[in-house]
């Protein structure tokens, strides 16, 4: 067995089994949604996490052994490999344990040791390594030479090559890494004359922390600072502690040698060790800051996509504001544009009574059914605007995120859609669409771009794009598509597509109209069998003749669904309809090699709920009758929609221009590490007032001692 399965098996605490056919199927083409709805048979029913876990170890080993296969080649070419150094190189565990056995073959810069060599001095830095020398002093006047004038030359020349042997000891490297992971202190100070310029980073003027536990959001903002000429950073341990670890190490006697390699120790610790371990650990802290930064955006983003959806609904969406008015678009049940005007309720032109002419004469002639309100400015104001507003029917409203409708009005994706109108329609047009299905608009835009993270834009961005894409993938595949009116960015992310597959769907509804059935996507161009098999599950095709088209059950099952209905005496459709007939399915019955319980689980299941949503039900939120942060009081108790979470605590609008802050201390009666365990986004929530500081702009919540809104 690959050596790479049992270790990936011994981290996660899984079985060999469960990792070899996980990176069987990987390695085959299928993607993770697919192997976690389709092929728990062959996993043990691990879930996308689990998976994600194998596929990131596994990749990390694939780099690892390539990265193996280079040294080794580098060493043979020098003819410096041994067996014993092979063995060690196939054992190294990590990248810095490859490297560090791998740094004294590494090919070199011109060193102050690779001149002292080129004097002929390397045999003189041998015998003051041994320490068993008296009198290097005598045994320095044997190399003097033209290169090599003095004694004091020669002994400085052989002490820079004992310093390079330290600095490329595998064992002073490891225990250095030990004292550098426990003890490393992160040291931030103000550059000296940017006190007044970088007022926003005066925390940190004069900060220090063990770096174990220097919180992500902190190390990456002293980092920007650091980056924007701000701050000056050190990531140290003691260097009393650093040098009695290397002491321990080299120094073997109590002689004029062990006083040189002693002097050899401290140089290589100053000028070597200490900024080579300090970059790696600054590297390393960086990349633990950057996954867990990225894993709180994935987090927000992946609650943000499965926000609930209105569904099919008629909806008004205003995209509010003052002076330019508001930006009115009436859609039909399918997202689909049908109406666009202005009107200008507010300041300065207060046209109340024409605007409500307008609201109620649109309702009426598009048979309006909600109004979705952007929650940019003016939006209390138009929130208010329509409370005025008396509908002949009871009409649902809702406020609206508008975080990136902008970016997404402005895109080629929005002129593609809508190349005849304006940024102002295509924005309000987007804030429409959010409300009816926050998913389906929301892949349009970077997620970058709608602001749930935290330091987002300090992060590694191509890690950061692979986690999003991901969980893009894993959100839009849980839902599930409707194949005959989703966007071609919608279906770029269901399992087995991407974007050409995505737009040669697109141009096959386009010549042949809908699809009826899902064998019918067999002939869409370049849907080869692979393809077919990665997302037909995930495509539904919503009145088809087989009803299972447009549920969750994978097409190379439906044999299965048949025979139980066969069995039962009734059609797939009764057994769909019919609970009584399905409590009467025995699974156990149905087991076969490829299709076991848990397989069978899921198809009854599914026919209970054929193709429902899963994500919950919205409900309508109203906040308290205050504008502006002058009318926070401290003490005061308002509901508030959560709009942000992050590792420090959770931002909360409470229906003023600024959101406010609960701390993580403040989240709960009980300590917590993680907002996350406590507050999601979108939640509805009952805060308190507890701080407001009008001149920084910061409003302080509270949820302590407060009953919780039900959300």
């Amino acid at each position: 067995m690959n050596k790479n399965i049992v270790l990936i098996a011994r981290k996660l605490g899984l079985h060999d089994w469960q990792v070899e056919n996980t990176i069987r199927l990987l390695d085959g083409g299928a993607t993770i949604p697919f192997i976690s709805r389709y092929r728990k048979e062959m996993t043990g029913s691990l879930d996308e996490v689990q998976l994600m876990h194998i596929k990131e170890e596994y990749d990390r080993l694939k780099e690892l052994d390539a990265r193996r296969e280079a040294v080794i080649k580098s060493i043979e070419e020098q003819e410096k490999m041994t067996p014993e150094l092979r063995s060690r190189i196939d054992a190294a565990l990590t990248l810095s344990e490859l490297e560090d056995i791998y740094l004294p073959y590494k090919p070199k810069r011109r060193t102050r040791a690779t001149i002292a060599r080129e004097k002929g001095l390397e045999p003189l830095a041998g015998i003051i390594f041994s320490q068993r020398e008296t009198d290097p002093e005598s045994k320095a006047e044997g190399f003097l030479n033209d290169q090599v004038e003095t004694t004091e030359d020669a002994i400085s020349g052989a002490s820079d090559i004992i310093a390079e042997w330290v600095s490329e000891d595998e064992k002073a490297r490891k225990l250095l890494r030990q004292l550098f992971d426990k003890e490393a202190v992160i040291v931030s100070r103000v550059v000296k004359g940017k006190e007044t310029e970088g007022i926003k980073y005066s925390d940190y003027f004069d900060w220090s922390e063990p770096l174990k536990k220097c919180p992500s959001h902190r190390l990456l903002a002293m980092r920007r600072g650091e980056d924007e000429g701000f701050l000056r950073l050190t990531v140290e341990p003691d260097e009393k502690h650093a040098l009695d670890t290397l002491n321990n190490i080299f120094i073997k006697g109590n002689n004029a040698s062990s006083e040189i390699v002693l002097d050899a120790v401290k140089d290589s610790w100053k000028r070597l060790l200490s900024s080579s371990m300090e970059t790696e650990f600054r590297n390393f802290s960086k990349e633990k800051a950057d996954t867990e930064a990225i894993s709180v955006f994935a987090d927000n983003l992946r609650q943000l996509l499965l926000a609930s959806p209105l569904g099919e609904k008629n909806v008004l969406a205003i995209d509010p504001g003052f002076r330019t008015g508001c930006k009115l678009v009436c859609l039909d049940r399918q997202g689909n544009l049908l109406h666009n005007e202005t009107i200008y309720p507010h300041p300065p032109q207060n046209e109340t009574a024409l605007s409500i002419k307008k609201i109620l004469s649109l309702v009426n002639a598009y048979k309006i059914e909600a109004i979705a309100i952007g929650n940019g400015t003016a939006s209390r104001e138009t929130e208010d605007f329509i409370k005025w507003v008396k509908f002949e029917n009871d009409i649902q409203v809702f406020v609206v995120s508008e975080a990136g409708a902008s970016i997404y009005s402005a895109s080629k994706v929005a002129r593609d859609e809508f190349p005849d109108y304006d940024v102002t329609v295509r924005g309000a047009v987007s804030i429409g669409r959010r409300l009816m299905d926050p998913l389906a608009e929301l892949v349009k835009i970077d997620p970058k771009s709608i602001g749930v993270g935290q330091y987002q834009h300090d992060v590694d961005q191509s890690k950061l794009q692979k986690s999003l894409d991901e969980v893009v993938m894993s959100c839009v595949n849980a839902v599930g598509v409707e194949v005959n009116t989703a966007s071609k960015h919608l279906l770029t992310y269901v399992s087995g597509l991407g974007p050409q597959l995505a737009q040669n769907i697109i141009d096959y509804r386009t010549e042949n109209g809908p699809f009826r059935s899902r064998k019918e996507l067999q002939k869409v161009k370049r849907m080869g069998e692979k393809a077919f098999e990665q997302c037909a599950g995930f495509l539904r095709i919503r009145n088809a003749a087989n009803p299972l088209d447009s549920s969750a059950v994978h097409p190379e099952s439906y044999h299965v669904v048949e025979l139980m209905s066969k069995d039962l005496g009734c059609d797939v459709k009764e057994l769909i309809t019919n609970e009584t007939k399905r409590k009467e399915i025995v699974p156990q019955k149905y087991v076969t090699p490829v299709t076991g319980l848990p397989t069978l689980k899921d198809i009854i299941d599914e026919l209970a709920k054929p193709g429902r949503d899963p994500r919950s039900k919205i409900k309508e939120f109203r906040f308290a009758d205050i504008r502006s942060m002058e009318e926070c009081k401290p003490g005061m108790v308002v509901p508030g929609i959560v709009t942000n979470v992050t590792k420090f605590g959770a931002f909360v609008d409470i229906g003023i221009k600024q959101d406010g802050l609960v701390h993580i201390s403040n989240l709960c009666n009980k300590y917590i590490s993680d907002p996350s365990t406590v507050v999601k986004l979108h939640q509805h929530v009952m805060v308190k007032i507890i701080g407001v500081d009008i001149e920084r702009k910061r409003v302080q919540l509270s949820m302590k001692d407060v009953t919780e809104k039900k959300s």
